[in-house]
């Protein structure tokens, strides 16, 4: 069976966590999953397509991607317009921050701060899933049911 898990920040029923989360099972409804299986899909490739450009750009010009550049590349990728945009743009700053972090690394590994050198981030697997974020106000809740942008689209 499979479910969906939505995570809400600063939820009001747990005082003392800032996340809460909800899972919610998908086994009644057969012809979602293969839905949400292809926008999970989608991201994945979304995800590689932005390490592929991040790897280019230091290995070729050192140079460091920004926030906001994979948007720009990408904003008429086929990947990038199946999702919504919100979702996609998520997606690769999820991305951008990856290698942000890696540069930080960088710099503290030059300065002797940390002891081992550490990596660029690589590609995932091929034929994965990613997760597909979506804000708070991307999803509607009408007759009980979770509306997710998008969808009636595809």
């Amino acid at each position: 069976m499979s479910c969906v898990i939505i995570t809400y920040n600063n939820c009001s029923v747990c005082p003392f966590q800032m996340y809460c989360c909800q899972q919610v099972l998908v086994g009644k409804n057969p012809e979602l999953i293969p839905i949400l299986t292809f926008l999970c899909e989608q991201s994945h490739k979304l995800t590689n397509m932005g390490i592929y450009y991040g790897r280019q750009l230091y290995f070729k010009a050192r140079i460091g991607i920004g926030k906001f550049d994979l948007e720009k590349v990408y904003k008429n990728n086929y990947h990038y317009k199946v999702l919504y945009s919100q979702a996609a743009q998520q997606t690769l700053r999820t991305v951008a921050e990856s290698f942000r972090s890696y540069y930080g690394l960088i710099i503290a590994y030059n300065e002797g701060k940390i002891e081992h050198r550490p990596r660029i981030p690589n590609y995932r697997k091929k034929g994965g899933m990613a997760t597909v974020s979506y804000p708070k106000q991307a999803l509607k809740l009408k007759d009980n049911q979770i509306r997710i942008p998008r969808l009636e689209y595809l």
